[in-house]
């Protein structure tokens, strides 16, 4: 319930619906519930389901109204305006309308006298009342003011897709409308809707007509999300929320998005290690690096109006030696139209850092944090200092680009591209991929210029084997396929000979267009309109690759057929690869802890850790002594709101909040708010303290603060201070085993363990899903002998990993492998001397310095 009514006021809805198994299932009250949707500015417009009532038997229906007094009576407290009343499957029912008729009626008596009213649905599985005009048939028979029709686009369309029914429907007699969408599939209807439907936009069913007829009507009440979705329900409430007013924005929007007329570019992350080897390929395939911008480590290399940019600043999400697609540019027939629809949408519009000479370009957060820019001419182009003049070859464009996603995240991304940047999403094409099935569904403009191309692998998670995660390419459109493919001919991927022997016969192809094909290792497709040749470059950076496409005679596809075989060659050459080269070292994800820079506000945290190369930052929500600066994210709604664009802007996660610390004289009850502000700023993990002598109480206030803390998705993590009433290892671990709560953990902070006198060999045997990252540092080897000594230390005085006595190899050695490093490392003097910035830069270089030092070949191929 809490999660709910918080994701709904997020992504601004008016109100929500109440499940019954919300209602049994809180352990709010009926006050309170209406309480907490008051406070958020939520209405509760409808409860359902109340199924299986009408046309049964005195004695059953006896029964039915008995449960129905003292449901209703409650739904009354709450504050509920309408009950959804589903058509009947129950075995006791008949096939009698007059009687569904005059049990309805009795009910919608009950329903009045609590200020209710009914809103009466035809499943499109119900027993007997399966359509809309049938359920309408019903209500008009009933003639009762507080009963009347429950539209779910649905039943609607599943049981008739033109929809006209409920034209004849008057506005007055609609009581509720539910939206949602569905695949096209042969599945059975009550399986597809419990655990298959999709938002408006995303399946085959003609919602946007449903939506329009029922404004027709004059309907003027509230239209709900009732989307049944397995992967949404164990999805992030809030993205779900979002996506579903996304969805719903989109639907109802008056206004066509400007025109697209292009992809400008697109611009791919890469490093020291991936660079060199994209660049290899671009200059294969006839590219030349054009130009180098004025302030940032970015490259143009451009061939004819195809622009890639290789960005070599620092990147956090990525492992070394990994390329990745990092930004598009979109022509717009209007930016700042663009724009404002995508704020419109509940897109994240980006910040930019820029010098004052440089184009102001307006750029959008994707889901997957893709920062898509929207442009209107060249402009962009004077902030890059010419290197060599770009020229055609066998390139003139890019046709698309094609992304993967996560299974959980296909949707998501799949409603962004087609509401945000209006884009026409295609149906999803299942590809027998040789390590599982692949679904893809692409996303064009009206006028084909603009192409996406989403993928996912359902059956991986979108791990694609061998160690090639979530891969993407970036497609070149060309005149003369078969021409490209011979001027790069020794780049290309190596297609198997037994490929074209099947091509041969499938198709009736010209023996030397055959012969050209399997020469230069083109693949081909064909379909009812066109022609499509295409071929590729090897995996570059672990996870982009190039391609080079012909559409003949109207083609608008992506070449399926072709696509197991280019995988399967991508996957051998990736296993020679692998096998030439050594194995890596285990890399670790950094996090820059806030006490390592607390002069620097949450936002310019965030900045410190992207330009210094972190994935994560560790956000200190609550002030531990009075001289600390302290930043009130939870109740400052503009700092929060700044914090949120600069991690979308820079793609920085946050790890952890600090600190709940638990003294005899705090209730965990009040970290609440502490606890949501986490939550929303998409936290993982919460530090907790517990200096209390009581071991039994401060066990039950972790207990407590661990329940308050799982429905918002956090894990507890309790650190040990050798000063603190809980100074050691074996004494958080007794805490663990006395809450016996899933999400609870132990934070290890190096320093505090090494000072505790703690054991590496206990350390050992503990379960691992009890720890979550751990906070790396170093420390002058001299213990100090009082309390104050320690704090001072701790909190002024650590060291950079390697500079210090600490045993940091064997406390790290005995702890589960691949555990974010958080670098809490407060150096109060050098912060003085050289800046928080800085300080977090020299932090992450000498960390990683110390624990992953470089072998003499370099590491290119290890997953990410």
């Amino acid at each position: 319930m809490e999660d709910k009514l918080a994701a709904a006021a997020a992504a601004r809805f008016h109100g929500v619906e109440l499940a019954e198994s919300d209602l049994v299932s809180t352990s709010w009250g009926p006050r309170r519930i209406r309480d907490e949707c008051a406070r958020r500015g939520l209405a509760v417009d409808a409860y359902q389901p109340f199924s299986d009532f009408e046309a049964v038997p005195p004695a059953v229906l006896r029964g039915h109204l008995r449960r129905a007094e003292r449901t209703f009576a409650v739904l009354g407290e709450i504050g509920v305006r309408t009950v959804v009343v589903s058509s009947s499957m129950s075995g006791d029912a008949v096939d009698d309308d007059e009687l569904a008729a005059e049990q309805l009626r009795a009910l919608a008596g009950v329903a009045e006298r609590n200020g209710l009213r009914l809103a009466y649905e035809a499943l499109a599985w119900g027993r007997f009342v399966n359509t809309t005009a049938h359920a309408w048939r019903i209500v008009r028979m009933a003639d009762h003011p507080a009963l009347g029709l429950c539209l779910d686009s649905f039943h609607v369309l599943i049981k008739e897709p033109d929809a006209k029914s409920i034209r004849v429907v008057p506005g007055g007699k609609i009581f509720h409308v539910q939206l949602a969408d569905a695949p096209g599939t042969a599945m059975d209807v009550a399986e597809r809707s419990r655990h298959h439907r999709l938002f408006p936009g995303l399946g085959e069913l003609d919602v946007a007509t449903f939506a329009r007829y029922v404004d027709d009507t004059g309907y003027d009440g509230p239209l709900s999300l009732e989307v049944s979705n397995d992967v949404y329900r164990q999805a992030d409430p809030r993205h779900a929320a979002i996506n579903g007013m996304r969805s719903v924005l989109a639907l109802k929007a008056d206004e066509k998005p400007p025109e697209l007329t292009g992809i400008v570019f697109t611009e791919l992350a890469v490093d020291d290690i991936s660079g060199p080897e994209v660049s290899h390929a671009l200059t294969a395939l006839g590219f030349v690096n054009s130009g180098k911008h004025r302030s940032k480590p970015v490259q143009l290399w451009q061939q004819g109006t195809a622009r890639i940019l290789l960005n070599f600043a620092a990147q956090r999400t990525v492992a070394p030696g990994t390329a990745t697609v990092c930004a598009l540019a979109v022509e717009t027939a209007d930016p700042a139209r663009s724009t404002a629809r995508a704020e419109r949408l509940l897109a994240p519009v980006l910040p930019r850092l820029r010098q004052p000479e440089e184009a102001d370009l307006a750029s959008i957060a994707a889901p997957d944090g893709t920062s898509i820019f929207l442009v209107r001419n060249e402009s962009w182009l004077r902030d890059f200092q010419k290197v060599t003049s770009p020229h055609e070859k066998h390139i003139d464009g890019i046709d698309h680009v094609s992304l993967t996603d996560e299974v959980d995240d296909f949707d998501e991304s799949t409603l962004f591209y087609r509401a945000v940047l209006g884009l026409s999403a295609e149906g999803t094409t299942e590809i027998a991929a040789p390590f599982g099935p692949i679904l893809s569904r692409a996303a064009a403009d009206p006028g084909r210029r603009v192409r996406i191309a989403l993928n996912t692998a359902p059956m991986r998670r979108g791990d694609w084997a061998p160690v090639i995660p979530n891969p993407q390419h970036v497609a070149f459109r060309t005149g003369d396929a078969i021409a490209a493919a011979r001027a790069m001919r020794e780049h290309v991927l190596k297609i198997p000979e037994n490929y074209y022997a099947d091509l041969d016969a499938r198709f009736e192809l010209a023996p030397d267009f055959l012969a050209a094909l399997r020469e230069h290792s083109v693949l081909y497709d064909r379909d009812e309109h066109g022609a499509y040749l295409h071929f590729s470059t090897e995996m570059l950076g672990h996870r982009v690759f190039f391609a080079v496409v012909q559409r003949l005679d109207g083609y608008d596809g992506y070449g399926p057929a072709g696509a197991p075989v280019r995988m399967a060659a991508q996957r051998e050459r990736r296993l020679l690869k692998l096998r030439q080269r050594k194995e890596p070292d285990q890399r670790h994800d950094f996090s820059l802890a806030h006490l390592t820079a607390l002069s620097l506000s949450p936002p310019e945290l965030v900045d410190a850790a992207a330009e210094a190369g972190y994935r994560y930052v560790g956000l200190r929500l609550t002030r531990v002594t009075p001289q600390e600066p302290h930043y009130p994210l939870a109740t400052d709604p503009a700092l929060m709101r700044t914090t949120k664009v600069r991690l979308a802007a820079t793609g920085i996660e946050v790890l952890d909040i600090e600190l709940a610390r638990i003294s005899p004289d705090e209730d965990p009850r009040d970290f609440q708010r502490f606890l949501e502000a986490g939550a929303e700023l998409g936290a993982r993990h919460v530090i907790c303290q517990l200096p209390d002598p009581d071991r039994a109480r401060k066990t039950d206030r972790f207990a407590l603060l661990c329940e308050m803390a799982r429905p918002l998705g956090l894990t507890v993590d309790l650190e040990f201070p050798s000063w603190t009433e809980t100074p050691d290892l074996n004494s958080a671990v007794r805490v663990l085993r006395g809450a016996a709560q899933p999400n609870a953990g132990i934070l290890v902070d190096l320093l505090h363990f090494a000072r505790s006198g703690s054991s590496v060999a206990d350390l050992r045997q503990l379960p691992a899903e009890w720890f979550h990252f751990v906070h790396v540092c170093d420390a002058p080897p001299a213990v100090p002998a009082t309390n104050e000594g320690l704090i001072h230390t701790a909190r002024f005085e650590r060291l950079f990993p390697g500079e210090g006595g600490i045993d940091i190899t064997g406390i790290l050695g005995a702890l589960p492998p691949g555990l974010p490093y958080a670098l809490e490392i407060p150096r109060a003097t050098l912060v003085a001397q050289v800046g928080g910035k800085e300080h977090a830069r020299l932090a992450l270089s000498r960390t990683r310095d110390h624990l992953e030092p470089r072998k003499d070949a370099p590491w290119t191929d290890a997953p990410s």
